[in-house]
C-alpha cells in the first residue's frame, strides 16, 4: 500500500515595527536639519519625500536647504514607503478671532486668539500695529487677553505664528472699543464780554464712541428745537441771559457739561445835545 503527500511550504515575510516613525525637526544658527526616528538598528535606509516626492535616501537626517510656506516632508523606512511618517511644515497663515464677537463696550473682558496648523507645533505672538515688534510684543500665547477694555485699546492687531519651519503673519484685525461720551466741554463765541445784540455761538463737545448726540437746556429746560452741537444766538437780548448746559449722550450712555451763565454787556449810546441860548 502506497500513501501519495503533497507537502507545501508557505514562507510568510513580516515585518514588525515596535513604534511608528517619528520626524523631529532642530534649528541651528540658520540651518535646519530633519531626523527620522524609529526603533530600527542604526543602519537601517531611509528615504526621504518633500509633498510626496522622494528626495534622497539612505541617511537618517536631512537638511533642505529652503523651506516653504506649502512644503511638507515625510520620511520612510526603505521599503516599506506606504508607512511614512507623519509630516512636518511650516506654519500656515494664521486666523484671527475675537470673543466675544459682537460690540466691544469700554471696561468689558475681549479675548483674540491666534490659530495656526503647523507641525510641529507653532508658538504664538501678539503685536499692536504701529509697535516696535522687536521691543514690545503684547502677549507670547495663543491668547490676548483684555479683562478690562479701554478706548486707548482700539487699533489693528495682529499675530505670528513659528515653528523651526518657518514662520507667518496673520492679517490685521481692528478693535474698536466703544464707550460712553466723557464730561462735555462748553465753548463761547466770541470770547470775553457779550455785548447784547452780538451774535454768540455756544459749542458742547465730548469725547466719545460711537459719537454723541447733543442736547441744550435753558434754566433746565430743554430747548427742543436745537439738539446739536452748537446753540446760536444770531442777535442775543437779555432774555437770554440765563444758565445753559448740556447733555452728551449715546448707546453706552449719557452725561450732563458744568452750567455755564451768559451775562450780558449793555451797549451805551452817546447822544450830542446842542444848546440854544434865547
Amino acid at each position: 500500500m502506497y500513501v501519495f503527500m503533497n507537502i507545501i511550504n508557505i514562507v510568510v515575510h513580516y515585518h514588525i515595527f515596535t513604534e511608528p516613525l517619528k520626524l523631529q525637526v532642530h534649528q541651528s544658527q540658520s540651518t535646519t536639519y530633519l531626523t527620522c526616528v524609529s526603533s530600527c538598528d542604526d543602519q537601517t535606509p531611509f528615504i526621504w519625500f518633500k509633498n510626496g516626492k522622494k528626495i534622497a535616501q539612505n541617511n537618517r537626517c536631512y537638511s533642505p536647504d529652503v523651506v516653504g510656506h506649502a512644503d511638507e516632508y515625510t520620511c520612510a523606512v526603505k521599503g516599506y514607503e506606504k508607512f511614512p511618517s507623519p509630516p512636518v511644515y511650516a506654519p500656515k497663515l494664521p486666523s484671527v478671532s475675537v470673543s466675544p464677537s459682537a460690540e466691544i463696550v469700554e471696561g468689558s473682558s475681549v479675548t483674540l486668539t491666534c490659530s495656526s496648523d503647523a507641525n510641529p507645533a507653532a508658538k504664538y505672538t501678539w503685536y499692536k500695529k504701529n509697535g516696535d515688534p522687536d521691543l514690545h510684543p503684547l502677549s507670547k500665547e495663543p491668547q490676548l487677553v483684555f479683562s478690562s477694555i479701554q478706548s486707548s485699546d482700539s487699533g489693528e492687531y495682529y499675530c505670528t505664528a513659528e515653528n523651526e519651519l518657518g514662520r507667518r503673519t496673520s492679517e490685521y484685525i481692528y478693535i474698536n472699543v466703544t464707550y460712553a461720551p466723557k464730561l462735555p466741554s462748553v465753548s463761547v463765541s466770541p470770547s470775553g464780554e457779550i455785548m447784547e445784540g452780538s451774535s454768540v455761538t455756544l459749542t458742547c463737545s465730548s469725547d466719545a464712541n460711537p459719537a454723541a448726540n447733543y442736547t441744550w437746556y435753558k434754566e433746565n429746560q430743554t430747548l427742543i428745537q436745537t439738539p446739536g452741537v452748537k446753540l446760536h444766538f444770531p442777535s442775543i437780548s437779555s432774555e437770554d441771559r440765563r444758565i445753559y448746559h448740556c447733555k452728551s449722550e449715546n448707546q453706552n450712555g449719557q452725561i450732563y457739561s458744568s452750567s455755564l451763565f451768559i451775562d450780558l454787556q449793555c451797549e451805551y449810546k452817546t447822544f450830542t445835545y446842542e444848546a440854544y441860548g434865547y
